[in-house]
């Protein structure tokens, strides 16, 4: 489907067999691709084809990057076509495993919010905001989901603003609040015969569509391409010119970690690095028609490597492994303040 093509016009089924297609002429991104496929297999309402690719991934000799993502997608899938059974005993499989990942958290705790599951889904809210904000002062872009949907919860129950709520309101941007927003008490007044009543819904629905279209504007990373030592070393031997871009593997490291840090201080959110192989990256040459030395190709490779789910999020968490492989802890490697 081309990013311009209106949402109504899309061929749901076909563009799943479409990408079903794709992932087998890219088996390095199988998972990305028919985790999209399965999204417009349940769109065309084919849910029990969507849980068959799901079940197609977890049950692949592949290692899976992220196996509870696409659990918490099967089990939201299952019961919006009635194995409640089934659903929920993925979720509670999911809560004990405590993914590092904020994506699977959202997901079963909306999947329980929508099934008037209220306390659980707070609960599941809570669990997973505790888990990964626990040691961070400024929470990541990709967490932002979970405070959002906790507040929202916490607000149809009926319960006190706490320290994560008030922090949900500091990171909402909307000029509409998100007490307001989330009110169960909000009176939809779109038929209402008052001016002032239909302005103020007006104002607040214009605020929720500004909210999701920031949050879809945003899919992936911004990411920065790292090429790990051997890989590195194969690409300048095959495309000398790039050896005015990668003077060495140090400096490369170096480069990556400074152009994090400047567009974390311009206020750039969702960070992340993607990692580049030759094979890889000379397919994608091959694919936009171009040299593999033609420096301009770079950047468009990490773009399409993030887009297809391969990003990891900078700065690593607390306590994690270093991005660039040395197998030290980023706090004392990269992550030394020079």
């Amino acid at each position: 489907m081309r990013p311009d093509t209106p949402a109504e016009n899309v061929d749901h089924t076909a563009e799943a067999a479409r990408l079903e297609r794709t992932a087998g002429l890219y088996p390095e991104d199988a998972e990305a691709l028919l985790l999209q496929a399965a999204a417009h297999l349940e769109l065309a309402g084919d849910r029990p084809a969507a849980s068959t690719l799901y079940d197609r991934l977890l049950n692949s000799h592949e290692t899976l990057e992220n196996p509870l993502l696409v659990r918490a997608l099967k089990a939201s899938n299952l019961w919006e076509y009635g194995h409640e059974a089934e659903a929920r005993a993925i979720i509670d499989g999911i809560r004990t495993a405590a993914p590092r990942d904020p994506a699977p958290w959202v997901i079963v705790a909306e999947s329980l919010e929508s099934h008037d599951e209220l306390e659980a889904a707070q609960e599941t809210f809570t669990e997973g905001a505790g888990l990964l904000l626990a040691d961070t002062s400024e929470p990541p872009y990709a967490t932002h989901p979970l405070l959002f949907g906790r507040h929202r919860v916490r607000r149809m129950l009926g319960v006190p603003h706490d320290e994560w709520d008030a922090l949900a309101d500091t990171l909402h941007s909307s000029p509409v609040s998100l007490d307001e927003l989330h009110d169960p008490k909000r009176v939809w007044s779109l038929g209402s015969d008052n001016p002032a009543e239909l302005a103020a819904e007006i104002s607040r629905l214009r605020a929720e569509l500004g909210t999701y279209r920031e949050a879809l504007s945003r899919p992936f990373p911004v990411a920065v391409l790292h090429w790990p030592t051997g890989e590195l070393t194969e690409l300048v031997a095959a495309y000398p010119a790039l050896a005015q871009e990668y003077p060495s593997h140090e400096t490369h490291l170096a480069t990556i970690e400074a152009s994090l840090r400047e567009l974390s201080a311009s206020g750039t959110p969702n960070l992340g690095i993607v990692t580049g192989t030759v094979p890889s990256y000379e397919a994608f040459a091959a694919s936009e028609g171009t040299s593999p030395a033609d420096t301009d190709l770079l950047p468009q490779y990490a773009t399409t490597l993030a887009a297809r789910g391969r990003a990891e999020a900078w700065p690593p968490e607390r306590g994690a492994l270093c991005w660039c492989g040395s197998g030290r802890g980023y706090e004392g490697c990269h992550g030394v303040e020079s």
